[in-house]
């Protein structure tokens, strides 16, 4: 039985999509990020707080978990320089307690969601696994700060990991039940296709000077079904004993600007967006290409989806949702909750 903590968020609803294809999966969520209606009706549900010991226990002793991932994080770069005490009360101090109460129960197995935040402001195009690691803002650093106290621990231990760090997660999934909702939304894709449905007024772009080909942004960007597919070969390389320890980055290998990620939308939706360009944001690095060789080669992985088709599903999702929307006169997770009433009772 595989426990994912924060599997009612983004990333975390789209590998319990996949995990319960082959094994059985508890979700642990305080719903504070995530969504009720993102819980899949296949796994189990026990809503709690990662920080609180007595939430974990009742999980760790009533079901046997074979592996943890953990998805529970705080992500937002600009929340965690205003507030860092938040970021490091819950992405490390709450993480800690997670790992204690698995160590209690013997539980050794662990995949952890990092990020390339971890990087900072990198001197090289394309980054490795090896690439200096010096993050700029309180989220990056409660990341790597994790990423450290997983190796101290399988050397202390015996505790085994796969780290993975994401770059630019984006998509939804094919059936369109669940997709990319945040509060505040700060991801670009999201914020493009909420524009050209007409829920937001021009799409802000930070920065026309960077030295890059058209002077935006460059990212890779990765849809989240292939994410899903990296936890499951991660999860049966440590099951299997084939991993005791590994740290990946997960990306397309391909960079798009911000103009070309725009332009991409447009072509997929038919629509014109309006754009209105701004003062650079403080920490954006030029560009971030992940080199995602490492995984291909220790474990079979590469991303399939490009961002014509990360850009479908996305805009299959959003296009869902804001039909939802008019259809209930409710936001789509209140709907959610009413319709399914008795498994949140």
């Amino acid at each position: 039985m595989i426990l994912v903590v924060g599997g009612a968020g983004y990333i975390g609803s789209h590998i319990v999509k996949e995990l319960i294809k082959s094994t059985k999966v508890v979700i642990f969520d305080n719903l504070s990020t995530g969504h009720g209606w993102a819980v899949d009706n296949n796994a189990i549900f026990i809503q709690g707080d990662l920080g609180k010991e007595e939430d974990l226990e009742k999980v760790f002793s009533t079901y046997s978990i074979d592996a943890v991932m953990h998805f529970a994080a705080n992500s937002l770069v600009e929340e965690s320089v205003i507030n860092p005490w938040k970021y490091y009360e819950n992405n490390v101090a709450a993480t800690l307690t997670l790992l204690k109460i698995m160590m209690k129960y013997g539980v050794k197995n662990f995949i952890f969601s990092s990020t390339a935040a971890i990087y900072g402001i990198p001197k090289e195009d394309f980054l490795t696994e090896q690439s200096l690691t010096n993050p700029i803002n309180p989220y990056g650093r409660s990341k790597l700060i994790i990423e450290q106290i997983l190796e101290d621990f399988s050397q202390a231990y015996g505790m085994r990991y796969v780290v993975l760090r994401y770059f630019n997660a984006a998509g939804a999934h094919e059936s369109s039940l669940i997709g990319e909702s945040h509060d505040p939304e700060t991801h670009l894709i999201p914020i493009i296709l909420q524009h050209l449905l007409g829920k937001r007024e021009k799409v802000l772009v930070f920065g026309s000077d960077y030295n890059t080909r058209d002077g935006t942004c460059i990212r890779d960007y990765i849809h989240v079904t292939d994410l899903a597919h990296a936890h499951i070969l991660s999860l049966n390389a440590l099951l299997t004993g084939k991993k005791q320890t590994a740290t990946y980055n997960l990306g397309n290998g391909t960079g798009y600007s911000v103009k070309e990620v725009i332009e991409a939308c447009e072509a997929v939706t038919g629509r014109q967006a309006t754009i209105e360009y701004v003062e650079r944001r403080m920490g954006d690095p030029s560009q971030l290409i992940a080199s995602s060789e490492k995984i291909n080669r220790e474990l079979g992985w590469k991303a399939k989806i490009k961002l014509p088709e990360i850009i479908e599903s996305a805009w299959s999702w959003h296009k869902k949702m804001v039909g939802l929307e008019k259809e209930n006169s409710l936001e789509h997770a209140d709907w959610f909750v009413i319709k399914n009433r008795d498994r949140y009772l």
